[in-house]
């Protein structure tokens, strides 16, 4: 059930040239908080669209550094279309001397690392030499070489991997978390930035956790950190993690945390397979998805609904495309994240470690580079998450119309496009048509009169103009929410929008509703989501192009 990792060259042209528009330029900055929106300075929604970079392992130096130059690897979020890296820093930092002036060479070469000392020689050599606070800050300013905004991420006090309950690191008060020195460490980083641009946020700790957690101590020193952080710079962000891991943001639903300041605060969350309490791999996908969603809305998407911003801050799979449940994970992922226009950042950047629980040069299968650092691991998810990395929604978006609908494929990251009014097929979804999902559960293409018609089994869906018919009327069905689902008028045989290999939009038998665990329905998934874009040719019909048209490569399971 692997993706396959082929596209043509032609098709990842057309989809990564709206990501590199899209991480061109910073936004206009500071940015703060509307509603559940993050904005610019300008009103703007700026939409956080970003990588992990870890920096807080033993060397406490950014990951990476012997495999690649630091102006490279920037370049390379860059070209992803990310613009934002989750940058991640222990304590030790900036509250322990020893450690912060301790030069680069020093830190690998007292952790054995003479491979990676002579790798840093090779591909950063006037790093080499620096302290350790200074390295950290030339990682900084080499991403704002490239316009990426940075958030400062605190995830452990000691460096070394994170997480287990029982590290010393979970939870105010624990052997190696003393509140005290954490909000020393807060104030100091915030002040050593407070006057770079591209650093528009701190993450305050990450995935509180462990047997000593607690609600009442939560709200005591999450509000002292933030107002430590926002004191010593009023620029950034400040996001909050919740507890379990950062899985349960429960506890809010009823009680916000007390502020002297406004317009800065988000909320942040995690999701992975692992740790949604989905059995993704033994039960029905639908039925999973459906199940997980309400629990993840429970432990915390609900704080969108209320009006405040929320961070997923952690998702992630394995790239490899080999794990049968993470691939299933990531496609209900995918669809939450295009239906909510979730801010996220991608765990993780780096394909490799210096060291990571003990093991040198310790391979990431998260991660999005491949382990020598010089590919994408999975160049599908690159395509995939294309579409994710610039807004749908919020304010101040350049939209010519009315908010309008797109039809989202989470298994390819690609909208329904109508070319005429008899060949829909999958395309990027800044070229999509705008529909609208009208309360008679027809999908008509805005100021047309046209709407999208099932014929028969197995043919392609078309555009028509009898609205009535129940072959015209798409309801959304199974526990996810995602067949679109209609009756032949001939018949009466319920059929769903499904995707062929070509790309083209075909209706055919519903499959995989309940019940079969082995069953993949994602060619069926589809979400009809809200969009304020502006998109080429408005609510027209797109038109073939004079030499046909490029086809996309489906992501097989």
């Amino acid at each position: 059930m692997a993706p396959s990792t082929s596209t043509t060259p032609l098709l990842l042209a057309l989809l990564l040239l709206p990501a590199l528009a899209a991480a061109a330029s910073l936004p206009a900055l500071p940015l703060s908080t509307e509603s559940r929106w993050v904005v610019g300075a300008d009103g703007r929604r700026v939409k956080l669209a970003c990588a992990n970079w870890a920096s807080h392992l033993e060397p406490a130096a950014a990951e990476g550094l012997a495999r690649r130059g630091v102006a490279d690897i920037a370049a390379r979020v860059a070209e992803m279309g990310f613009n934002c890296v989750r940058l991640t820093w222990p304590t030790y930092l900036v509250t322990n001397a020893t450690l912060a002036s301790l030069p680069l060479r020093w830190s690998l070469e007292r952790l054995g690392m003479l491979e990676s000392v002579a790798g840093v020689r090779v591909n950063n050599p006037a790093l080499l030499d620096l302290p350790l606070i200074h390295v950290f800050k030339e990682v900084v300013s080499a991403l704002a070489s490239k316009d990426i905004m940075v958030i400062l991420d605190n995830q452990m006090t000691t460096p070394g991997w994170c997480c287990s309950r029982t590290d010393g690191n979970g939870f105010f008060g624990d052997k190696y978390f003393d509140p005290d020195e954490w909000l020393k460490g807060l104030s100091a980083m915030a002040t050593i930035f407070n006057k770079t641009k591209n650093v528009v946020g701190m993450s305050l700790r990450n995935e509180l956790r462990g047997p000593n957690q607690n609600v009442t101590l939560w709200y005591r020193y999450m509000q002292l950190g933030a107002e430590a952080v926002n004191a010593a710079n009023r620029n950034v962000l400040v996001i909050l993690s919740g507890l379990d891991f950062d899985n349960t943001l429960s506890f809010l639903f009823s009680e916000k945390v007390s502020l002297s300041f406004t317009g800065k605060l988000i909320y942040e969350q995690h999701w992975y397979g692992f740790s949604d309490g989905g059995n993704w791999e033994t039960q029905n996908q639908n039925d999973v998805c459906g199940t997980v969603v309400d629990f993840i809305w429970k432990k915390g998407l609900f704080l969108l609904q209320q009006g405040w911003p929320l961070f997923f801050s952690e998702f992630g799979f394995d790239m490899s495309g080999t794990h049968i449940g993470d691939n299933r994970y990531l496609t209900c992922f995918l669809s939450v994240a295009a239906e909510m226009d979730l801010d996220w950042a991608i765990w993780a950047l780096q394909g490799s470690y210096y060291i990571r629980e003990g093991i040198l040069a310790y391979d990431e299968s998260y991660g999005l580079l491949s382990w020598d650092w010089c590919s994408a691991r999975n160049p599908n998810f690159i395509i995939r998450i294309n579409s994710l990395q610039s807004p749908f929604q919020g304010p101040g978006l350049p939209n010519s119309q009315e908010p309008y609908n797109v039809i989202f494929h989470p298994q390819t990251g690609l909208c329904v496009l109508a070319r005429s009014s008899r060949y829909l097929q999958l395309g990027p979804c800044d070229e999509s048509n705008a529909w609208n999902y009208t309360s008679a559960y027809e999908l008509a293409v805005k100021s047309t009169g046209q709407c999208l018609q099932a014929k028969s089994v197995g043919e392609n869906a078309q555009l028509g103009t009898d609205c009535s018919k129940p072959s015209s009327k798409w309801q959304l069905i199974s526990n996810s929410k995602m067949h679109v689902a209609a009756e032949l008028t001939k018949n009466g045989t319920r059929v769903c929008l499904d995707t062929s290999p070509d790309g083209s939009i075909q209706t055919n038998q519903c499959k995989c509703l309940s019940v079969d665990p082995a069953c993949n329905p994602e060619s069926q998934w589809f979400k009809v989501i809200l969009s304020s874009r502006d998109i080429p040719g408005g609510s027209s019909i797109l038109q073939l192009p004079s030499h046909g048209t490029w086809t996309p490569t489906l992501l097989s399971s």
